[in-house]
């Protein structure tokens, strides 16, 4: 069991700190987290403050991974500050593992969110014990040029705002992955929405439930084999929850990854799966198909998966607590968090 963390409330402080890509400091980009910032404070009356070592740039903080680790044990350590919220993603924040003291986690629970390479930082907490949260980041999700999504925001404060039950998660109505380039000249350029398909149940039957454990199904290569890879018990009667970046891996390294998940046990002890919407639904179809054949390989066939849900590499996203109990109905083709994501 994971340890939740206490709930934000207006007026909370939060920190925002680069794990790794620096991007959040480059000069041309600062607008685009000043944009987040404001969406922090605008929207859910959080107090900001910027860790010090995240706004020095993308070549500082690449060459000083010790330094963005100091900022993330400072900001668990700092009593003041409520929650932790990744900037961006990156490939690297693996690098941080050796600077890591993780009975200060242990001992300071609160709020970290992010997605993509923020993966290892999740597991830093889940080493510790500690819930956190697969959700938005400052760059993308919270500066969504011109105003941040409904169901974004709507997920935000039912997963991080309510010690509530989350409940069902509905399908996002609508979707996108337009890649418009940072400039300040974009700024109230909307992306272009699609019609969202919704999920769908790739096989399995029945209703199944589970705790949460996943991410960004590239970064968890990053840490297998590490003293971060979670101990087999951490997988059993799980729910898993991958999601690809937008590197958009080819459908044979899905293959050769699941399969990878099958030789460690993993499959076989998993109540589930959901996957994430693919970025641009490229290898839409392709993936489900890598999938379903190392399903079959594996004699898996009433795993219950469901595929092409709002979380990671899309916008709209929903937030995934992770420890929380999840269920997986394969008649309704729902999916639910059965659990509040914090106390």
């Amino acid at each position: 069991m994971l340890k939740k963390p206490k709930m934000l409330q207006a007026g909370d402080k939060v920190a925002t700190i680069s794990l790794s890509w620096g991007g959040a400091g480059e000069p041309d980009l600062k607008w685009r987290y000043d944009q987040g910032v404001e969406r922090l404070k605008n929207v859910f009356q959080l107090e900001v403050v910027p860790m010090p070592n995240s706004l020095k740039g993308a070549d500082y903080l690449y060459e000083n991974p010790k330094a963005r680790a100091e900022d993330l044990m400072n900001a668990f350590k700092d009593p003041t500050i409520k929650g932790i919220i990744s900037n961006i993603g990156g490939s690297e924040s693996i690098r941080l593992l050796p600077f890591i003291d993780f009975d200060v986690i242990r001992d300071n629970p609160k709020v970290f969110i992010g997605y993509s390479d923020a993966t290892v930082t999740h597991l830093f907490l889940h080493k510790a014990g500690i819930a956190s949260f697969y959700g938005p980041a400052i760059l993308t999700d919270f500066a969504e040029n011109v105003e941040m999504h409904e169901y974004t925001v709507e997920a935000l404060k039912k997963t991080l705002f309510s010690n509530e039950v989350i409940g069902e998660v509905k399908t996002a109505p609508e979707w996108t992955s337009e890649r418009l380039l940072w400039n300040i000249e974009n700024k109230n350029i909307q992306r272009k929405m699609k019609p969202n398909k919704g999920y769908e149940v790739l096989q399995g039957s029945g209703v199944v439930q589970g705790r949460l454990i996943g991410g960004c199904i590239e970064v968890l290569e990053f840490a297998k084999g590490t003293s971060l890879w979670p101990e087999q018990s951490s997988w059993k009667d799980s729910i898993l929850f991958f999601e690809t970046s937008e590197d958009m891996p080819e459908p044979a390294l899905i293959e050769y990854w699941l399969r990878n998940y099958g030789s460690q046990g993993i499959l076989q002890n998993a109540k589930g799966i959901i996957f994430g919407k693919p970025q641009h639904e490229k290898y839409y179809e392709e993936y489900k198909e890598s999938i379903l054949r190392i399903m079959k390989e594996l004699d898996l066939l009433e795993l219950p998966i469901l595929y092409n849900l709002n979380f990671g590499h899309t916008e709209p996203k929903f937030v995934l607590p992770y420890g929380a109990v999840a269920e997986i109905n394969c008649e309704n083709a729902t999916f639910s968090i059965l659990d509040s994501g914090v106390e």
